[in-house]
């Protein structure tokens, strides 16, 4: 996903390869989580263009971006609420233990609104060691670990910026795996202890669209 506002191109956005679930999570502004949609949506692929008048802002695009849903792929969808459980991932108490990462002179021109990101881990149902070392947000640091429990994470550090991640820790282990001598901390234990952050199981309400009507094949161009 490149242009649009905020992008080195902000009068032309190019999808390539965009899944049908990611565009309409993006054109709502919503986490993956908080769309209720049928599964084909993330096999569902195109090849998008489009024009972005001069001195759109993201809201305006994020509205074009709707119609384009509702106007292509006849999409129809409607607002509730619904329970679920969630972690929460927070600064601990002694406060985070976290070095900015290093600003990149050669890092790319910024690719504009993006869609939300996708659980990252290991395979479902693994359970051993983990071991993690990225440069990442906390948003994205949110989904990586979204990955490893399997159930949304959601970031509420208030820290902006990226940050020199290291972590490891044992995945899906139960409580006698982390006596064993030598082991890594539980994920619980570790984000804890060399992160300085908590992550905080709760159920709460959120937001959600849960979507009626999306045709498989948009209309022609």
């Amino acid at each position: 996903m490149r242009g649009g506002p905020g992008s080195s191109d902000p009068s032309l956005a190019t999808f390539e390869n965009i899944d049908l679930f990611s565009l309409v999570t993006m054109a709502y502004g919503i986490q993956r989580y908080q769309l209720l949609a049928p599964d084909w949506l993330t096999t569902a692929k195109f090849d998008i263009t489009a024009r972005v008048p001069k001195g759109a802002t993201t809201e305006q695009y994020r509205l074009m971006l709707q119609s384009l849903l509702a106007e292509r792929f006849q999409l129809a969808l409607h607002h509730d609420r619904k329970e679920i459980q969630m972690v929460e991932l927070v600064v601990a108490k002694n406060g985070p233990k976290l070095k900015e990462a290093a600003v990149d002179p050669a890092a790319a021109v910024p690719d504009g609104l993006q869609p939300p990101l996708p659980r990252a881990g290991p395979p479902p149902g693994y359970h051993g060691p983990f071991s993690m070392v990225t440069k990442a947000s906390m948003e994205r640091l949110a989904a990586l670990l979204s990955g490893l429990l399997g159930q949304p994470v959601v970031d509420a550090t208030g820290l902006k910026g990226n940050y020199d991640i290291k972590l490891q820790a044992l995945v899906g282990s139960s409580p006698s795996d982390t006596d064993a001598a030598n082991s890594p901390p539980s994920l619980f234990d570790a984000v804890q202890e060399e992160l300085g952050l908590k992550l905080a199981p709760k159920k709460g309400l959120v937001d959600v669209l849960a979507i009626d009507h999306i045709e498989k094949t948009p209309t022609g161009n």
